[in-house]
């Protein structure tokens, strides 16, 4: 019996530690969708002067970060998002359904960077750079 209980118990922990990745993948993609159809209906201020510098709406910058983050473009992502938490047209409800993404993606990129991916590793440095030059 403990003959079979030794490998049942490794396999039993094995497809846990496998099936907790895509867990999370799944968590932090669910997580941005809901961040794009919440930021769709963002409004945005129509430019008053000439000089103003057109700006995308949050909706398309959020489709943009969740490109980018799906085609593992991290670092991309990253500097995308950063760059939509500094817009303030969001209502409280986009904010937090932006947050929610933010914090799922930036997990599953500081889980990558802890298991060695260079590509994460890579974003995780540039969202700390990110972060202190906002202070």
């Amino acid at each position: 019996m403990r003959a079979i209980l030794a490998p049942l118990l490794v396999l039993a922990v094995s497809v846990l530690f496998a099936t907790s990745g895509c867990r999370q993948k799944a968590t932090s993609e669910v997580e941005l969708d809901k961040a794009v159809s919440a930021l769709s209906t963002a409004v945005t201020a129509p430019a008053t002067s000439p000089e103003a510098i057109p700006v995308a709406a949050p909706s398309q910058q959020m489709r943009e970060a969740v490109e980018a983050y799906k085609s593992g473009k991290l670092e991309d992502s990253v500097t995308r998002l950063q760059a939509l938490r500094a817009t303030a047209t969001m209502t409280p409800e986009q904010r937090l359904a932006f947050n929610d993404a933010m914090a799922a993606v930036m997990s599953d990129i500081y889980a990558r960077a802890a298991k060695g991916d260079a590509r994460a590793a890579e974003a995780v440095k540039k969202y700390e750079l990110l972060q202190n030059q906002r202070r």
